[in-house]
């Protein structure tokens, strides 16, 4: 996938960064670990400019993020409640589970967008659950703007410093992308224990009441 990503921003230059981070934040396996530091590598043996690339990427990843809120409000709170009226019993959720996660992101979300937007797979998801909150869009965007502009200087510079080495920091990102695959499933994990231990504690205190 590596050397298909390269030969595409090769042959496409702007367009081709635009388009494969509006790809990337679709389809989270496409690595911006690979495409943002090519790119900066590109501004050493091209006439790609550090601020054309970081213009290219930034509204590649706009898009795709902006796609991925609207995908978020077409499956929204009412909708997640109609399957929870249906499939409740069988995966265990309630409607007020549903209610309470929403209020959570009403709360916390425009900076959960922000810092998502810096952490691999989750960056590009994080869009998802804020159009099913109902994310004001303009805020959306502007925190998704920052985050996603800040993750974009970070790699560019280190490509354009890096040059032919440019590689290495595809090494370094894999490794922090691991730790924080496995920090996502251990609280996954954690937070699944905790919810069925207190739903298996409020039944007995209802069983116990009658």
């Amino acid at each position: 996938m590596k050397t298909w990503i390269t030969d595409f921003m090769e042959q496409f230059g702007y367009i081709g960064i635009f388009l494969m981070l509006a790809l990337e934040n679709i389809f989270p396996p496409i690595p911006s670990e690979v495409i943002l530091p090519f790119g900066g590598f590109m501004t050493t043996t091209s006439d790609l400019t550090i601020p054309g690339v970081l213009i290219a990427s930034t509204l590649g990843s706009l898009v795709g993020a902006v796609i991925l809120y609207w995908i978020g409000r077409m499956l929204d709170v009412s909708r997640l409640e109609k399957i929870v009226d249906r499939w409740g019993g069988i995966i265990r959720i309630k409607k007020s589970d549903i209610r309470k996660a929403d209020a959570w992101f009403d709360k916390y979300g425009y900076w959960t967008v922000l810092f998502c937007r810096m952490i691999p797979l989750v960056r590009s998801l994080i869009s998802i659950p804020a159009g099913m909150s109902g994310m004001k869009f303009g805020l959306f965007m502007l925190f998704t703007t920052i985050g996603t502009l800040g993750w974009n200087v970070l790699l560019v510079l280190l490509g354009a410093a890096l040059g032919e080495s440019w590689e290495d920091i595809a090494v370094y990102m894999d490794a922090y992308s691991n730790v924080v695959y496995v920090l996502i499933a251990a609280a996954l994990v954690l937070f699944g224990f905790l919810y069925f231990r207190k739903r298996q504690r409020d039944a007995k205190t209802a069983n116990n009441a009658e």
